[in-house]
């Protein structure tokens, strides 16, 4: 499932490419056709995202909520702001693209020119991804709009940019109270509000139930955004016992695991991968960027050795979720 850091970079491709712009909105699939309907020719006024969902405001107090889910994603085709972790997921927005970034490897625009040197140096290019392998690397002759492959159950356009939605858990209308409401139901994410009393909010939910901290990490009333993996690498960071309730947490460890969720979710927000492993070299810093082999400490590791000592990394079902830890590390 898309993680926080995700729907973030999504809520920003849409601030930088649609926020300002009038958007033509369709449902290709139909199931969203009533409000592609009333979305179609609106101008897009805002966007921001909070923890896995995001909220897209049109003119006229409509806001579109987008909770992408286990399978949901965003194809972008266009001119769009281009970073080495969008290229190389070929456009393809909200899933965790596990499969790596190589930083070495140049980004070309369709002049054959370097577009990007560092990851926070973004500038728009056209790109033509998924939504038409058949335009893909072509030049300024592509066929526009693209067209339509697959399942889309929203498309979203300016007169230079696509966005289609495939596979969302949630695509709604809603009006500015019930964007609220759903808001006021999502436990505090870092990006979003004052960080001092999303702290507090977040140890008073932790500090309050026998529920074991493996499962409140997940609970999106507790805190937005973590998923599986920053679950895991999370816990083993902290070197604590998965099965440990809430209540029986330290204060202090409380406070640490959200310190590290703030740190964890600024890294992946800029680099597009979740990288939970500190003080790398440069060069193991590349290798962890290309593959989630060097990225981890305990996530996909079940069998194999901890990093720290040595002991089989375990693997189990808890909440429908697999996960990992070490017994020995976190005892």
């Amino acid at each position: 499932m898309p993680e926080g850091h995700s729907v973030h970079r999504i809520a920003r491709q849409f601030d930088r490419n649609f926020v300002g712009k009038a958007m033509s909105a369709s449902s290709p699939q139909g199931r969203f056709a009533e409000g592609a309907a009333i979305l179609d020719g609106r101008e897009a006024v805002s966007v921001q995202a909070v923890g896995k969902q995001m909220f897209l405001e049109a003119e006229g107090d409509v806001w579109l909520r987008v909770h992408l889910g286990l399978y949901g994603a965003w194809d972008f085709a266009g001119e769009i702001v281009v970073d080495p972790t969008i290229a190389s997921a070929n456009g393809r927005m909200g899933q965790t693209n596990q499969r790596g970034t190589v930083l070495d490897e140049p980004i070309l625009d369709d002049a054959g020119e370097n577009s990007l040197s560092s990851i926070g140096a973004p500038r728009r290019t056209r790109v033509h991804v998924r939504m038409s392998e058949q335009t893909k690397g072509l030049g300024d002759d592509v066929e526009w709009p693209p067209p339509v492959v697959g399942q889309v159950r929203l498309r979203l356009m300016t007169d230079i940019t696509a966005a289609d939605l495939r596979g969302p858990t949630a695509c709604v209308l809603q009006t500015p109270d019930e964007m609220l409401a759903t808001i006021a139901k999502l436990g505090p994410d870092p990006l979003v509000g004052d960080p001092v009393e999303n702290e507090e909010r977040f140890v008073r939910a932790v500090r309050k139930t026998q529920t074991v901290i493996a499962l409140l990490l997940m609970d999106q009333s507790v805190v937005s955004g973590i998923g599986n993996v920053y679950r895991a690498e999370m816990l083993f960071r902290q070197r604590l016992n998965p099965h440990t309730p809430g209540k029986q947490v330290p204060e202090d460890v409380v406070r640490a695991l959200w310190r590290d969720w703030v740190r964890l979710l600024a890294i992946g927000v800029e680099t597009g991968q979740m990288m939970t492993m500190d003080d790398l070299s440069p060069e193991a810093y590349r290798a962890a960027m290309a593959s989630r082999d060097d990225r981890h400490w305990v996530y996909h590791r079940a069998g194999l050795p901890c990093r720290v000592c040595g002991t089989e990394i375990a693997l189990e079902e808890i909440g429908a979720r697999k996960l990992y830890w070490c017994p020995r590390c976190q005892a």
